[in-house]
């Protein structure tokens, strides 16, 4: 078995309208239910927030409870899937790159921090500013359904509110004084976008200082001072992470799946996966089946 990637088209429910998606949670689950009882990943950024239900949410091998005035944030080809334990509501939107992009040239998804890094929590728990946003994504919900001249733009700019209030709910808790510089920001995006391209073949921190055109050295200096981790480190954990979803969710066996991550034997697979999660890969799979 391997893990399905949606499309956004999958969820269209108006030929008028491309690249974006919204919907009541109950209802999106309700006609979606083929789609969204299995983990899967997109292809788009999602954004979803509980007025009811709970439950548990597991994204990328995270548990993550479900309860009102939860929302949570998906970047393309991030795993998850839904457990409820009372039935869930609450709206639902997601978008593809270029519908959110092609309207602000000068600001992008991954300056939200909730898109910024995989390092970041894909959750946020409101609490007395649940209604005035509920009210929004309720008026997104609205605009998604009518006709009207400049729609497109119109949801454009509800998503790009939503993101703001979601961003200084985010941020409330950070001394802002003390964030990353930009630059170091910006070296750790491009960072994550070489792991994320090279990871199968390349897992040493010089390879992807010499793509930045730094020192190892200041590489280090930046993923400790933006994540507190070693570049090794977020090597390791997307490795890791792409291991336990072909484990998982493939039907290869484990020797194919540690050629496919670029390691040379088997044995060398396992020992390395023990050491970075304490268990086997065999163990691995056994526990997470027995869940």
């Amino acid at each position: 078995m391997k893990i399905p990637v949606l499309n956004i088209k999958q969820f269209q429910s108006s030929k008028e309208v491309h690249q974006v998606y919204v919907n009541s949670f109950a209802n999106h689950i309700k006609i979606n239910k083929h789609l969204t009882s299995t983990p899967h990943s997109h292809n788009f950024y999602l954004c979803v927030i509980f007025t009811k239900g709970s439950g548990v949410h597991e994204i990328d091998f995270k548990s993550y409870s479900i309860s009102p005035g939860k929302v949570f944030f998906l970047k393309p080809g991030q795993t998850h899937f839904w457990k409820f334990k009372t039935p869930p509501n609450g709206f639902i939107f997601f978008h593809s790159k270029e519908f959110y992009e092609m309207y602000y040239l000068t600001h992008q998804l991954s300056n939200f921090p909730f898109y910024y890094s995989y390092q970041n929590p894909p959750v946020l728990e409101l609490t007395d500013s649940l209604k005035g946003i509920e009210n929004k994504f309720r008026e997104l919900l609205q605009e998604y359904h009518e006709t009207q001249a400049f729609r497109n733009l119109k949801m454009v700019n509800s998503i790009n509110d939503i993101y703001i209030i979601l961003t200084r709910a985010y941020t409330s808790t950070l001394n802002l004084a003390d964030y990353a510089s930009v630059n170091y920001l910006k070296i750790l995006e491009q960072l994550e976008q070489y792991i994320e391209e090279y990871y199968h073949q390349e897992k040493l921190p010089k390879y992807y200082a010499g793509l930045l055109n730094i020192t190892t050295k200041h590489l280090n200096r930046v993923t400790k001072e933006t994540l507190n981790k070693t570049t090794h480190q977020l090597i390791a954990e997307r490795v890791i992470l792409e291991a336990k979803r072909l484990i998982v969710h493939s039907q290869n066996p484990l020797a194919r799946i540690a050629e496919t991550l670029g390691f040379e034997d088997y044995a060398y697979f396992s020992r390395y996966f023990k050491k970075k999660t304490g268990t086997s890969p065999i163990d691995f799979k056994k526990s997470y089946h027995k869940k």
